[in-house]
């Protein structure tokens, strides 16, 4: 923490001094193509304009597997990363120190149980670390981002996780302003994970995928996801949840 704030003003004054260069002309097409940033007021293109810029400048990006990082990746992760801190408070997801990205559905490392039993790694389309990377395939992440109604979101996904965890826990509560607003969240948020996991056990269709039903993290990234891309019906539905969200985002997709 003392090393962080003795480097807080030099941070500032790099981010300020980048901020002041014009928005690059290449960057501009590539973030114009993308559906939700087209659907923002002037207010909101430029404060994601502008977080995406310090993204992409303070986070190290790495291709892997073959892949050779461009503007394109760069910016389309960083924009949609940026949309989730809109109305937020915050220190560019300052835990993140690292972006992986594979060309497409990669192998995870094999892992080791209590019981010494090593298990084999599994196709993974992305995933965020506590205090570590957050690793994407880029087909998945370019997928999501051109489709903006289909629910599925797989930057949005990794970077709630990286929300959740700013307290130190992957629990599916962010830290909030409020105990009033903690106990709604897990009032609510337990409720309608309980729901999610009967619906998935009982093969009801939902608004919300029911990968959401495996914890309560899962549950906060994937009503995320349903929160900008499926915010109407995630509203219609699931009104307690899209009220938490909106109160947390600070950001009303369906009004």
């Amino acid at each position: 923490m003392l090393f962080d704030w003795l480097f807080r003003p030099r941070r500032q004054e790099a981010r300020r001094q980048l901020l002041e260069q014009p928005f690059p002309e290449q960057w501009q097409k590539i973030v114009r193509r993308l559906p939700f940033f087209r659907s923002l007021d002037e207010r909101g293109q430029k404060r994601v304009c502008d977080d995406l810029r310090v993204l992409i400048d303070e986070k190290g990006w790495e291709g892997c597997g073959g892949l050779e990082i461009t503007d394109e990746i760069q910016v389309t992760i960083a924009a949609q990363a940026s949309l989730l801190l809109l109305n937020i408070e915050h220190e560019y997801y300052k835990h993140v120190q690292s972006i992986l990205v594979y060309p497409s559905a990669y192998k995870t490392a094999p892992s080791r149980d209590a019981a010494g039993v090593v298990r084999e790694g599994q196709a993974n389309l992305g995933e965020a670390w506590r205090r570590g990377p957050v690793v994407l395939s880029w087909d998945a992440t370019l997928r999501g981002a051109l489709d903006p109604k289909d629910g599925h979101n797989l930057v949005l996904h990794e970077f709630a996780h990286k929300l959740d965890m700013l307290d130190g826990l992957a629990d599916g509560t962010p830290p909030l302003d409020s105990k009033d607003q903690l106990t709604q969240w897990v009032r609510t948020m337990s409720k309608e994970f309980q729901k999610l996991r009967d619906a998935a056990e009982s093969g009801r269709a939902t608004v919300m995928d029911t990968y959401g039903a495996t914890n309560p993290a899962e549950f906060f990234a994937v009503a995320t996801e349903c929160f900008f891309e499926k915010s109407r019906k995630l509203k219609q539905r699931h009104p307690t949840v899209y009220d938490c969200l909106k109160d947390y985002y600070h950001q009303d997709p369906a009004g």
